[in-house]
């Protein structure tokens, strides 16, 4: 019986029995092509036949050593990976094209090869003299890091072997070609393969491989999905070009805490690491203007305050316009929602605008609080204090929810010199607390409290 042909979207990852111009899953033209099928294995009549070797087994309660880590020196990348590289770890960064992956990289594995690690870099965009440029433009010239530029996967994995390096970075995952794949390089079936091979020779050898993954235009890394499955460590480089903040962001690590995050300032000789991210959030806030509010976040385990930006103003059209930077735009609407519907506070025919100062993007719930406080300030032209930070989640009924960690947040917001804090009741503040404290019981209660409108 022939076997059945299967033919993989390059962009999203779906499957399909037939060629297609157009994806029915992304909407991309151009992108199916035929995945070359595996090698046909052993049949269930002949692993039966043939007895494997027994694993070993063992219960939940035995313990085990905590994997051994090499720190790299820069404390926001170590702070990420969880408190160092762990050996024979598979990591994968992403990020958008010009943001900086390659520099950090590049810093990094000078750093650990300073460190006593011999370091590969294998770049499969770049000549070597071009990362000898990177290296001499960041006074990185006299680290010892090997460099090499290869996009054949064979000969890469060969050359590994033989050097036995501790840790290689792989830039990048979508330049690698396996010839023993019949797809051209960056498609679905030659970035899986390259991912598992390299995986594979990680887990193998007890060497740490770094890989770089481009980003789709959605933000996500592109490739199937079963790449970031394979790895220990997923990490995405965030940030706007506009602004001199980068982020490093932990989505998925086996080692260590997911979401946090690295804070890291773009300058003149490469990346620089910001130990108090929140200070710098806040450095360019200037006396408290209608439409400014201060929210006291939690990324993984640091707190982290950022300035909320609304701009509330007549709509010359006839739809509104809702524009969000940093920030859900359904959860926006959202907010938008509740504080007409039971508040009483329309925004109709008004053109509505939000931002996260800093290049900082939120997904935290508990951001709700600080969104509305900064929408109703632009809306009514009223400033909030300048000493005050705002959190908690609001649910569709107005009701308002104590965020976690809240004695995290206050002692962040203390230590800048915020002295008030607006909250949910609910939330432990911990003893003694040291900060003023106003705890509405749902939406018109904070709204009739701090704005005096009910």
């Amino acid at each position: 019986m022939a076997k059945q042909k299967s033919f993989v979207c390059a962009s999203c990852g779906a499957v399909t029995s037939k060629w297609s111009g157009r994806c029915d899953g992304c909407g991309e033209w151009n992108s199916i092509a035929e995945e070359a099928p595996l090698s046909a294995g052993p049949s269930s009549k002949s692993l039966g036949a043939k007895r494997g070797r027994s694993v070993a087994l063992t219960d939940l309660s035995t313990e085990e050593a905590p994997p051994p880590r090499t720190m790299s020196g820069v404390a926001e990348l170590d702070r990420v990976l969880g408190g160092g590289l762990v050996a024979a770890s598979a990591i994968l960064v992403g990020g958008d094209p010009g943001i900086g992956k390659s520099t950090l990289l590049l810093q990094a594995a000078a750093r650990f090869a300073r460190n006593g690690l011999k370091v590969l870099y294998i770049s499969g965009e770049e000549a070597s003299a071009q990362v000898r440029m990177r290296a001499r433009r960041l006074n990185l010239a006299d680290a010892p890091v090997k460099l090499g530029a290869e996009t054949n996967l064979r000969d890469i994995l060969t050359t590994l072997e033989a050097e036995k390096p501790q840790l290689v970075i792989i830039d990048s995952i979508q330049t690698m070609w396996a010839d023993n794949v019949e797809s051209a390089p960056g498609s679905v079936s030659q970035v899986r393969a390259a991912a598992h091979e390299l995986t594979t020779f990680a887990k193998r050898n007890g060497v740490s491989v770094v890989m770089v993954g481009h980003v789709t235009k959605d933000g996500q890394i592109a490739g199937p999905r079963v790449v970031e499955h394979m790895v220990d460590t997923v990490l995405y480089f965030e940030g706007e070009r506009g602004h001199q903040f980068r982020i490093l962001r932990a989505v998925k690590n086996r080692f260590g805490p997911a979401d946090e995050i690295g804070v890291f300032e773009m300058t003149g000789g490469g990346l620089a690491e910001v130990s108090n991210p929140s200070a710098l959030f806040l450095s360019e806030r200037g006396e408290p203007n209608p439409g400014s509010a201060v929210f006291a976040g939690i990324e993984g385990t640091r707190p982290v305050l950022t300035e909320i930006q609304a701009l509330v103003a007549p709509s010359p059209h006839s739809q509104a316009r809702r524009s969000v930077v940093g920030w859900d735009g359904g959860r926006l609407a959202m907010i938008l929602a509740v504080l007409e519907a039971r508040c009483g506070i329309p925004f109709a025919g008004l053109d509505v605008y939000l931002n996260v100062a800093g290049g900082m993007k939120i997904s935290e719930p508990a951001a709700d609080l600080a969104v509305a406080a900064a929408l109703i300030s632009a809306r009514e032209d009223t400033a909030l204090p300048a000493d005050t930070v705002v959190f908690g989640e609001i649910s569709l009924s107005g009701a308002l929810r104590p965020a976690p960690q809240t004695e995290n947040r206050l002692k962040e917001a203390q230590k800048l010199g915020f002295t008030a804090a607006i909250a949910p009741a609910g939330g432990k503040t911990g003893p003694g607390g040291g900060m003023s404290m106003t705890r509405p019981a749902d939406l018109v209660g904070f709204v009739g409290d701090i704005f005096g409108a009910g």
